[in-house]
């Protein structure tokens, strides 16, 4: 069986990857075939489909560099183990 505490950064890293790859397969492809069926319903040949698909992809960019500078905090602002005090 897989030893979660012995490959856990393994899995981690794994999992992490993983994730990145889905969202931004997950932009793409919905951005597109929303462009794809403006297209149709208008009657234009690909010009939604391609604005759309480049916003795809800008934005699935965007989300994937948010979600790694989310895993590179080491501190997050809700942590209940953050002993610093907040009063001024």
């Amino acid at each position: 069986m897989f030893n979660y505490k012995k490959n856990r950064d393994w899995a981690e890293n794994l999992t992490l990857v993983m994730q990145l790859g889905l969202t931004m397969a997950g932009c793409i492809v919905f951005c597109f075939f929303v462009g794809f069926f403006i297209d149709k319903w208008l009657g234009i040949r690909g010009i939604f489909t391609t604005m759309f698909l480049l916003l795809g992809i800008a934005g699935g960019a965007n989300v994937c560099y948010r979600q790694i500078l989310e895993v590179m905090d080491p501190k997050k602002k809700d942590d209940p183990d953050d002993h610093r005090t907040t009063r001024p």
